[in-house]
């Protein structure tokens, strides 16, 4: 009889591990301004400006062939169908969260949604984001909702040292990270 699970076969091309760019050049998003995840903020290595977050489309069958996605501007209503197959990526209070683009309950771009700690008598136990269309909650750990049974899909997330010659943290003299990023591994 055949066996469907082999410890040898490779892994899915949609689910390979694809790199986001270099961790020194995400914001970090403290939380404390109550801005959105999409808003501009300085990196740490220099004082330039930049959006807090990025968006890849990755297509399903190859994640090696994943392409960076312009924000648009927040008021303006998503293509139908351009929020699948996203990813967004960013650092909340010094760690990377990569999460679906969409909002699981109302396909909302969650780029426009705000971080916050979920916290229990002032202890933190994790981190959410609120989809600001109905005000739904996701947990950044597990992608469980605050109400019915909707859970967000939560990426994996790598940070790698940087060893290419030309890489700008190589060439700074730095020990640079490389964010890198795939879809959870389904058990089974």
């Amino acid at each position: 009889m055949a066996s469907f699970f082999s410890p040898f076969s490779r892994s899915r091309a949609g689910n390979a591990w694809f790199p986001v760019g270099l961790a020194s050049s995400f914001p970090n998003i403290t939380g404390d301004d109550g801005a959105l995840i999409r808003d501009m903020r300085p990196c740490a290595h220099d004082d330039e400006q930049r959006s807090s977050c990025r968006i890849f489309h990755v297509p399903k069958e190859d994640s090696s062939k994943a392409t960076e996605v312009p924000l648009s501007d927040p008021g303006s209503p998503p293509e139908a169908g351009g929020l699948q197959d996203q990813v967004m990526v960013f650092q909340y209070k010094g760690k990377f969260h990569a999460i679906n683009h969409e909002c699981p309950h109302s396909s909302y771009p969650l780029s426009n949604g705000a971080p916050f700690d979920i916290e229990d008598f002032g202890i933190v136990w994790s981190s959410g984001i609120t989809c600001p269309k109905h005000g739904w909650s996701f947990d950044l750990s597990s992608g469980r909702g605050d109400r019915g049974n909707y859970k967000l899909q939560i990426w994996e997330i790598e940070l790698r040292p940087v060893t290419e010659p030309g890489s700008d943290a190589v060439a700074d003299g730095e020990s640079g990270q490389e964010v890198w990023v795939r879809r959870k591994q389904r058990m089974g």
